[in-house]
């Protein structure tokens, strides 16, 4: 039998927002164990202490953005408007049925007033991932990083070409100390010293958006981006750091200063790191090794064009300093350059009557040159390292750890887009949304060891690294260590 319903939209209800809101939703699960009161202290320099109208409580505030980045609501008066509709949220932040919803604009105006040029962001982040840490949720001995690009609020097609002064890399006084000790060793004489001034280079510059960066990579989109270079600690996928570029920025190039930075900040020591091929270069392989790290960087393919042996097919003799090609000819050492490679040429004579000539090299002086880095060595140790099985175990979690955290973020949490115009401002974004994957993550890991085990992660962690000490392994094997 059918019924006419009744309308009940003003029937008065005893209920309370603690029955209304369910046992296992996400809120009460960050609620009930990330804590967030030490937002308070960490800006009340910010705010006047005795005068004005009371302000919105920072907590408070911050919550509502957390909240928008945890489901995903890039719009402020949208989450302004779901925040008055949605229990769960109000409940989230404290707030009555009846309590008024701060406008829109108070969101807006205090990330332009109050918080800007400040590093309130990199503190929340910084906090979140310290709570972790306490709960016994990082390990800290393999760091996955990588990064992902973000569309600018700016259009490809309305650019400036600027010339542009581009910052030296810092790594240059160890370059060139590197290069003279070589030219040194081969009898050759010191080159003159580097000048200190930048290169200038023509680069598009959006009218929009000018502190993004115009990026051309192979298998991306061409435009106007920024770049979150992101790390993930190996165990539980918890975000240890995250920076961002403009799009033209190399991801090799804030690589090292950014893992330093972590492991002083977080006091982590770090065994091995697991890396995609576009950080395969000189510096860093250098670099890990340098800091004692089992490097696992992904396969480069060679740029060669079609028909040309190669690079691969020369080989090399250390011990007489020399590429043998493919033809048996031997190319002893010639020089080294300014940029850091050593030139090995061969006979004019003997490549003019060449029969593979044409596979080998298109030289107007019939002359093949074979170049190899001052620390190539060092990039050939960091190579094997990915043929072993440890390296490939290690380098398989990168699609469970870095990749599925920028798929996440890019899928739930409005990663795709820059919410805002300008470096500093996409990078609170990014800031923010880290804190938040990491909240979520935190908040479910804990929940899970509670009901599955009784146990905090951390009193866990502690019967696991006990019974790890009572095996025994051989002192000084770096892949035991991992293991």
């Amino acid at each position: 039998m059918l019924k006419q319903p009744s309308p009940k939209q003003h029937a008065l209800e005893m209920v309370t927002l603690e029955e209304l809101v369910p046992t296992d939703h996400l809120l009460r699960k960050i609620a009930r164990h990330i804590d967030f009161e030490f937002i308070r202290p960490a800006t009340q320099h910010l705010y006047c202490a005795d005068n004005g109208r009371p302000a919105v409580d920072p907590v408070t505030l911050f919550k509502m953005l957390f909240i928008g980045y945890l489901f995903g609501v890039r719009s402020e008066r949208q989450l302004i408007r779901e925040i008055q509709v949605n229990v769960a949220y109000r409940w989230f932040l404290d707030l009555s049925l009846t309590d008024k919803i701060p406008d829109a604009s108070t969101l807006s105006q205090n990330g332009r007033r109050r918080f800007a040029d400040t590093d309130i962001e990199q503190v929340i982040f910084d906090n979140i991932v310290e709570q972790a840490m306490k709960g016994g949720l990082i390990g800290g001995e393999v760091l996955h990083t990588d990064s992902t690009h973000l569309k600018a609020n700016a259009s490809k097609k309305r650019f400036e070409v600027h010339q542009v002064e581009q910052r030296p890399m810092d790594y240059l006084a160890e370059l060139d100390a590197a290069i003279d000790e070589d030219r040194q060793a081969h009898g050759k004489r010191p080159l003159k010293p580097r000048q200190a001034q930048s290169e200038i280079k023509e680069t598009k510059v959006s009218t929009t958006d000018p502190d993004s960066g115009f990026m051309t990579r192979d298998n991306k989109p061409q435009g106007f981006f920024y770049l979150d270079h992101r790390t993930v600690d190996g165990k539980h996928a918890i975000i240890t750091d995250t920076f961002v570029t403009p799009g033209n920025v190399n991801d090799a190039r804030p690589y090292l200063g950014r893992l330093d930075r972590q492991c002083e900040r977080f006091n982590l020591t770090p065994l091995a790191v697991a890396l995609d091929a576009g950080y395969y270069t000189p510096a860093i392989c250098k670099g890990l090794e340098d800091r004692d790290l089992y490097g696992v960087i992904g396969y480069k393919r060679p740029r060669t064009q079609p028909g040309y042996f190669y690079k691969r097919q020369f080989v090399y003799d250390a011990d007489r300093d020399g590429y043998t090609c493919p033809n048996g000819q031997f190319l002893p050492y010639s020089t080294t350059n300014r940029v850091g490679y050593r030139e090995y040429k061969s006979d004019a004579r003997q490549c003019r009557e060449c029969p593979l000539k044409d596979h080998c090299t298109k030289s107007q002086n019939h002359t093949k040159v074979m170049v190899r880095h001052v620390w190539e060595a060092a990039k050939e140790r960091i190579n094997q390292h990915r043929l072993t099985p440890e390296g490939k175990r290690i380098y398989d979690r990168r699609k469970e750890t870095v990749e599925r955290s920028f798929a996440d973020a890019k899928e739930l949490h409005g990663h795709r887009y820059a919410r805002f115009r300008g470096l500093s401002k996409v990078m609170r974004q990014c800031l923010l949304a880290a804190a938040c994957q990491n909240m979520k993550k935190i908040a479910r890991l804990l929940a899970a060891f509670l009901s599955l085990y009784g146990l905090p992660a951390v009193l866990l962690d502690g019967l696991l690294a006990s019974l790890k000490r009572s095996v025994t392994c051989e002192p000084g094997q770096q892949e035991h260590r991992l293991r």
